[in-house]
């Protein structure tokens, strides 16, 4: 027999220097996020806006926030699901995260800090609006091509302002064993986009279509790009939302951050009409997204084959 190759998420290189919209070079990048998006719900990003020295500090930060005793933890509280310190799970004991609303804002960091270290910690602050703001870069471009391939112009500025960023920060033990074990259980993401950025410790897998798990491994300089179930609703179904998890073995601990757009409270979910014919008739009613989350955190949404469908499947 053959030995296979082992599947690999398409690389799409947005380090190029003359991306601008309307470029020969941005309309083909444009053409590989929507075939990667169509095929996978993901792909691997280069994209070097964010300095080396940055990228080092976030895992300094990540490793300072997540040394905290967990009292110091438990303050960072949220009304909405998930948004809060997250841990001491029995059913998966390896992970921890931390929600930042508003990453990119100044004072939306600081408070959080102040809340954590009321002694203070600029550096901290500094680190997640820096590098929360340099990657939203990245889910701006994403999302214009987006708009752009399915001629959705129109849209744009609607779409664009419907959402803020959230930063989540995680952080998984190493099992002590060449075993693998489960860091976080298979599941999609619910927001628009989510960008992904880890420490060299791999873990991360996603479901191909026909059900088959690939382990990513993104090189240091790459980011992974992948799309949520309301991004799947809006645009209908044209675009996948896959499933993900975190496999985890030996003795490192992984670090990663992930900055989700995800839509505003209040604003509705709806498909374009534009992506709604005979071929693709419509899947989801409009939804508020916030209220979506309150029903997926329910035992009945936890249950659910695909809460999406259950909670607004037509």
């Amino acid at each position: 027999m053959g030995s296979r190759t082992p599947l690999r998420l398409p690389v799409i290189d947005f380090s190029k220097p003359n991306l601008k919209p309307g470029s020969p070079e941005w309309d083909s990048v444009k053409s590989q996020v929507r075939k990667a998006l169509e095929e996978f719900g993901c792909f691997e990003a280069l994209f070097d806006k964010v300095p080396v020295e940055l990228r080092k500090s976030i895992f300094g930060a990540l490793e300072a926030l997540f040394d905290l005793p967990l009292q110091t933890k438990l303050r960072n509280l949220s009304k909405k699901p998930f948004h809060g310190y997250v841990g001491q799970y029995p059913q998966v004991p390896l992970y921890e995260s931390m929600g930042i609303d508003d990453a990119n804002i100044i004072e939306k960091v600081e408070s959080m800090t102040n809340n954590l270290w009321p002694e203070g910690k600029e550096s901290f602050s500094k680190t997640i609006v820096s590098f929360s703001e340099q990657v939203s870069e990245l889910d701006q471009t994403i999302r214009r091509m987006i708009l752009e391939s399915f001629n959705l112009e129109k849209d744009m500025d609607e779409h664009m302002n419907s959402t803020n960023y959230l930063l989540r920060v995680m952080k998984y033990k190493g099992p002590q064993t060449p075993e693998t074990k489960l860091g976080l259980n298979a599941h999609t993401d619910k927001n628009i986009v989510t960008i992904l950025y880890q420490n060299q410790v791999d873990g991360l897998e996603v479901q191909t279509k026909n059900g088959e798990w690939i382990q990513l491994k993104p090189s240091p300089d790459s980011f992974i790009a992948m799309i949520g179930d309301s991004l799947y609703a809006w645009t209908n179904g044209r675009l996948y939302s896959p499933y993900h998890r975190v496999m985890m073995t030996g003795n490192e601990a992984r670090y990663s951050a992930g900055l989700f757009s995800i839509p505003k409270a209040g604003y509705i979910i709806k498909a374009p009409e534009e992506l709604v014919d005979e071929e693709h008739p419509l899947l989801f009613k409009p939804f508020d997204h916030v209220e979506f989350l309150g029903f997926y955190y329910t035992e009945a949404g936890q249950r659910a084959q695909s809460a999406l469908k259950t909670y607004c499947g037509v």
